[in-house]
């Protein structure tokens, strides 16, 4: 364990001073923020050399991010129960039979899930809710079912505080799911996030178009392109946080992530990236990744001790990680100019070819690094497209094309779109802001989802461009919760202060209109 230096004590302190006097954080909020700044004192891990020389710098230089996870990991970072075990079996730790009806149902699941831990206190997955729910949607009258299933909502809305919460619908159509869009598009609530898991030889194209409806009102449902996630991670898959393709009964032990503009910063031209930084970078990654998972199943006791292990709710050998990245663009973009090249990503075909060869060169490097407890994938991290976090000034989100930069046609913005999100199975997605107008015309949104993945785009986002419900990167926050914190007033949702930070410095609002 290495010394903790008399000055961070003191920066902490301080930190932790600042912390329970503020006045836009709530009594939870605080609790949390206070958890992270204990942790953050904890140096148990034994650390790659060279790691602080990447990770603890300002946001401008620094070139591996650990998204706050703390140095003391006492829990994977996503966790995501079967929660149709617990429908059929109920839990003895909780002191819960099976439930009967939709009452005893969603009581249940309410209860279950204050006890999922994850990185954000939260749990990050609520379970496919139609397939757990239509069981019991018939037990009740069709208003009695909607309205049970609002206060469902609301109560989730209100006591799971960020919105990285996530459940799924589809790839069928069913009542409850149904129901459950219905109730979505009245509340218009920032959580839970929801994707519709599609394919168009499965769903229905009424019951898509629901989904459609529901996006343009609440942001949500984003939709996922179900035979791709199933052909890489097979139909025992689901959607997490903010888009993150896991395996059901299983997780990710963590998630960290390569600022890859940064790295080209650092680069004396596209030679020294290749052949010097990018490898070293995502090899001090990779043995920091490893070295909190070793701590995660060796001796945090997790897996040992927590009933959702014991109860096989989970299971460590359906745990993977997850290799993140962000700012290929700016990466491009630098490197381009430092060859005295010109083009830009998103714009010119040797930009985008000289993308999509640093991610074959990623690829190649995690399919050649292999992780003993990351069973679930074949020994192998996932590679995955992280959305950015309110820090990130000029860094956008995974593979996007940079907010200002997108191009006149969608299609076009598609067809870039398409060369990279194969390369994401635990996650990447594009987001795009519909003008008003398609509300009379859902099925020109659906036309587009259809024609995407047939191309082997993986996830997309819709959002009527007056929606008060916006998807910030991978989750949503309501304009109207930003516009009170900004105001120096609190709010209920801890999600609200990142899309505050996005707003201003990531031109979250200032998206290309479609």
């Amino acid at each position: 364990m290495r010394e903790i230096t008399m000055e961070r004590v003191n920066q902490v302190r301080d930190e932790i001073l600042e912390t329970v006097k503020s006045a836009t954080l709530t009594h939870e909020q605080k609790v949390a923020a206070l958890a992270n700044k204990a942790d953050s004192l904890m140096e148990v891990l034994k650390l790659p050399e060279g790691l602080d020389e990447l990770m603890n710098q300002p946001i401008e230089t620094k070139c591996i991010c650990d998204l706050s996870e703390g140095r003391a990991p006492l829990r994977p970072r996503y966790i995501i129960p079967d929660y149709a075990k617990f429908m059929r079996e109920g839990s003895k730790f909780l002191q819960l039979d099976p439930p009967k009806d939709l009452f005893e149902a969603l009581n249940s699941l309410l209860i279950f899930y204050k006890h999922v831990p994850s990185v954000t206190n939260f749990p990050v997955y609520l379970g496919a809710l139609d397939e757990l729910l239509e069981p019991f949607i018939d037990d009740v009258d069709e208003a009695m079912a909607k309205k049970l299933l609002k206060l469902f909502m609301i109560h989730i809305d209100r006591t799971i505080l960020d919105s990285f919460s996530h459940a799924n619908i589809g790839p069928k159509a069913t009542k409850a799911g149904r129901l459950l869009l219905e109730v979505e598009a009245e509340l218009e609530n920032a959580v839970p996030n929801l994707t519709m898991k599609y394919d168009a030889s499965i769903t229905p194209d009424d019951f898509a178009l629901q989904c459609v409806k529901t996006a343009l009102k609440s942001a949500k449902p984003s939709f996922a392109n179900h035979a791709m996630f199933s052909s890489e991670l097979t139909e025992n898959y689901v959607i997490a946080s903010c888009y993150n393709g896991l395996k059901l009964g299983g997780g990710s032990y963590t998630l960290c992530r390569m600022i890859l503009g940064n790295i080209a910063k650092r680069s004396e031209n596209l030679e020294d990236f290749r052949k010097n930084q990018l490898p070293y970078v995502m090899q001090t990654m990779a043995e920091y990744m490893d070295e909190r998972i070793r701590f995660e199943v060796e001796e945090s006791g997790f897996f040992e001790h927590n009933f959702l292990a014991r109860e096989g709710f989970i299971h460590r050998d359906q745990f993977s990680a997850m290799f993140g990245m962000v700012g290929l663009a700016e990466c491009v973009n630098i490197l381009m100019e430092k060859e005295g090249r010109a083009g830009r990503f998103g714009h010119s075909e040797e930009a985008d070819q000289l993308g999509v060869s640093i991610m074959e060169q990623i690829d190649e490097f995690n399919r050649n690094h292999v992780n003993p407890y990351c069973e679930a994938t074949g020994g192998h991290f996932l590679l995955h497209a992280q959305v950015g976090i309110s820090e990130d000034i000029e860094i956008s989100p995974g593979t996007r094309i940079p907010i200002g930069e997108e191009p006149d046609e969608l299609i076009d913005h598609l067809k870039n779109c398409a060369k990279f999100h194969k390369y994401f199975p635990s996650g990447t997605g594009d987001i795009f802001p519909i003008d008003v107008t398609v509300h009379r015309n859902p099925e020109f949104v659906l036309d587009i989802i259809k024609g995407a993945f047939s191309e082997n785009l993986r996830y997309l986002s819709f959002y009527s461009s007056d929606s008060d419900v916006i998807r910030i990167t991978g989750y949503l926050v309501k304009r109207s919760e930003i516009e009170k914190l900004e105001s120096g007033q609190a709010v209920l949702q801890d999600t609200t202060a990142l899309g505050m930070g996005a707003k201003q410095n990531g031109k979250i609002l200032q998206r290309k209109v479609r």
